[in-house]
């Protein structure tokens, strides 16, 4: 089965695979680095926030678990693509990109295996110990007393016991199927008075807490064991009769690139999308994943089975999947945690007789989240327009919008109370597919018009939009945001969005619907920047502008705030504007393909990541314009990234921010992001990142860091409010 997968993969490689951004030819080749590199010194700057002990201590449990599933999600989607290309390398005998694949994949295993042994350091030598001293104790199986362990025993009796399903290996048994990320335990079995082997799989069920709380000998203590120890030691119960010999702990991860055949138009994106589900639950393995010293027997079937080699195989130091360790890190312990912060209601939705469109009426507004709150504003905005008698349409783009969502309920209430409903949900919202086609199925139910977006391209962009009927005719009310209709990622991602009932952007939104839901293929617009339409021409055109005023002695700098910088056209137009003698300021979280700093191509750009307690998500862009005041430049915020796939494969939608007040919240944001030196990591010419550290000479800003500080102008703002 897996030789048949592999190959139909390689197959469609050969078919579709567009090759990685070749700059044989390029001028400026010296300042483009790799972007998978790149990504894996971003997650090395997650795990930095473990190993920080300026962080308490849960909260560096909690970027060890962040750090995981970050790492998880790069083998299923760029080590399964790339793993695929290089077999696809071998048989065609050429070389897809500009080095061989299988060079680049040695190379980030080079970088992956020291941060796996810096992460289990941290757990073991810093976390571990310092929990301790708080009353909090991860035990190993030998350090229960004797009472505890009774009790360990007799909690795997009733609560885990049943729940388990162990699975052999031999000719009556094939071999079991193994799901995406599961961990279990490799037995290795014999009859007794026999020397063969026999293997056996026991999955450790992902529903039970990975660390099971055991009642401690002290009343004011914590002790904890890990649930695949419980199954460990009590695993006489699941194989009676037979001698176990050795176990080993072991965690599989498949490929999740698996691309189905789109461009039928007779077959529903719907069908496609679960199809495509279906498949990849048996997709190849890409990663096997082993504790410290395995059976060598059980690593070499394992390996045979899945058909890997040495290079896919990692034994991993400390424990297995930290990704479990989130009940831990969201352990209510005041001490061991970042203070408490609840976001405040924007000062034009405060009071209680407060209404959201009399309030977008008397003027746009911007709302930062999760500084300022996003239940009392986007979340209102739809909730507001289901329960008000006036609106008779509500339209919104769904990327990904969670489990528990109170959009989809607003939505249903709406439709059912006879609005017009329209929903776009995109199908291929990686890892949301499954949530979202629930969702989809709901909506349609309750005659919702849903619709599953543009054939070839990702709908990425997020917008809504309220049409209503007043005294003086149909206002249309739109949300334009940087960041997903998601409740929970709100509290945790900083992103902006900008309210209005302008009827120039409001009739631009309304024309991106018409083309989203319809079959307009040249869709105008007056205002915002659309891709794959219009973004990235303006964007470049705005990039020459600014260098034509640098040359003619005007004022000329471009900031931008994104999450990735990959798009070569893009990044060319910097390395332009920077070898003109602009200033080019880029705030990137993630990678960045670009090198700043590099003689002759980018001496002008400065590449700064901020990393910390928020994931900074929102994505801004500033052009000087040829104007001293930054509050005379152009601004604009939206849900694109600067890369090639936002700019050409996906749906995304830029706004300007035209009013005075908001370019004055932009430019605070931009300003303490670039002043920080607390959560700041700054690119070298080598691709290299150094992290920043303030002095005591230095200003607020830079010491308490941009989070911080934002949450402190913000507290200032309510109390200006209040009085």
């Amino acid at each position: 089965m897996t030789q048949e997968i592999t190959a139909r993969l390689i197959d469609q490689t050969l078919k579709t695979a567009s090759p990685e951004t070749d700059l044989t030819d390029a001028s400026w080749r010296d300042a483009y680095s790799d972007r998978d590199l790149g990504w894996l010194q971003f997650n090395s700057r997650v795990l930095h926030e473990a190993l920080d002990e300026r962080n308490p201590a849960l909260e560096r449990i909690k970027f060890l678990a962040i750090f995981t599933s970050n790492l998880d999600e790069f083998f299923m989607k760029r080590i399964g693509l790339l793993r695929t290309r290089s077999q696809a390398e071998r048989l065609k005998n050429k070389v897809i990109g500009p080095v061989p694949v299988q060079q680049r994949l040695q190379e980030m295993r080079q970088v992956i295996i020291p941060m796996q042994k810096k992460r289990a350091q941290c757990f073991r030598n810093e976390l571990k110990p310092l929990l301790a001293e708080h009353n909090i104790h991860l035990l190993d199986w030998d350090q229960l007393s004797d009472s505890q362990r009774e009790k360990a025993h007799l909690f795997f009796n009733r609560n885990v016991y049943p729940a388990l399903t162990p699975l052999a290996l031999d000719p009556g048994h094939p071999f079991p199927y193994m799901s995406n990320l599961s961990t279990s335990l490799g037995f290795v079995l014999r009859v007794p008075d026999s020397e063969e082997n026999l293997f056996a799989r026991v999955k450790v069920p992902n529903i039970l807490p990975q660390w099971i709380q055991l009642d401690s000998e002290m009343d004011d203590a914590r002790s904890y064991i890990r649930l695949a120890d419980l199954i460990h030691y009590n695993a006489e119960k699941l194989f009676p009769g037979m001698t176990i010999i050795d176990s080993t702990l072991f965690r599989l991860t498949r490929n999740s690139e698996v691309e189905i055949e789109d461009d039928d138009e007779s077959e529903s994106i719907r069908t496609i999308v679960a199809e495509e589900l279906r498949q990849r639950k048996f997709e190849p393995v890409v990663r096997l994943e082993l504790s410290e010293n395995p059976n060598p027997w059980v690593r070499s079937l394992l390996m045979h089975q899945f058909d890997l080699s040495e290079d896919d195989v990692y034994e991993v130091p400390g424990e297995l999947d930290y990704a479990g360790m989130w009940p831990l890190a969201s352990l209510d312990i005041k001490e061991l945690r970042d203070e408490p912060w609840n976001p405040i209601v924007p000062a034009d939705l405060a009071g209680e007789e407060a209404d959201i469109f009399s309030a977008i009426k008397a003027g746009d507004f911007l709302v930062h989240h999760p500084y300022e709150s996003f239940d009392a504003s986007v979340e209102q905005f739809i909730r507001a327009a289901a329960n008000d008698p006036k609106v008779i349409a509500i339209k919104m783009t769904v990327y990904r919008v969670g489990d528990d969502t109170p959009f989809v309920r607003s939505l249903i209430r709406a439709a059912e109370t006879g609005k017009q409903v329209a929903c776009l949900i995109e199908l291929k919202a990686r890892f949301d597919e499954e949530r979202n086609l629930h969702w989809a199925k709901e909506l349609e139910k309750i005659g919702a018009h849903v619709v599953y977006g543009v054939l070839g391209l990702k709908t990425h962009t997020k917008i809504a939009l309220v049409v209503r009927q007043e005294s003086d005719g149909i206002r249309c009310y739109a949300h334009i945001g940087t960041g997903n209709y998601h409740v929970k990622t709100a509290r945790l991602y900083t992103d902006l969005g900008l309210f209005t009932c302008d009827p120039m952007l409001t009739t631009d939104v309304v024309n991106l619907f018409h083309a989203l839901t319809g079959r307009s293929r040249e869709p105008s617009f007056q205002k915002l920047l659309v891709a794959p339409t219009n973004m990235r021409e303006q964007f470049l055109e705005k990039t020459r502008r600014e260098i034509e005023n640098k040359k003619a002695g005007k004022p000329a700098m471009i900031i931008i705030k994104v999450n990735q910088l990959e798009d070569p056209e893009m990044c060319q137009g910097i390395v332009a504007a920077s070898q003109a003698g602009v200033q080019v300021e880029c705030l990137v979280r993630g990678f960045s393909c670009l090198r700043a700093g590099v003689p002759g191509l980018t001496e002008n750009v400065t590449i700064r990541s901020i990393i910390g307690r928020f994931l900074e998500h929102s994505r801004i862009f500033f052009f000087a314009n040829g104007s001293d005041d930054p509050l005379d430049g152009e601004y604009y915020i939206g849900s694109a990234d600067w890369m090639q796939r936002n700019l050409s494969n996906r749906v995304e939608a830029v706004t300007p921010i035209e009013l005075r007040g908001h370019k004055e919240r932009l430019w605070e944001i931009l300003d303490v992001l670039m002043r920080d030196r607390r959560q700041a990591w700054v690119m070298k010419p080598d691709g290299e990142y150094e992290q920043l550290v303030p002095s005591d000479s230095d200003s607020d800003i830079a010491r308490l860091g941009s989070h911080r500080t934002l949450m402190l102008l913000t507290q200032q703002r309510l109390k200006e409010r209040i009085k």
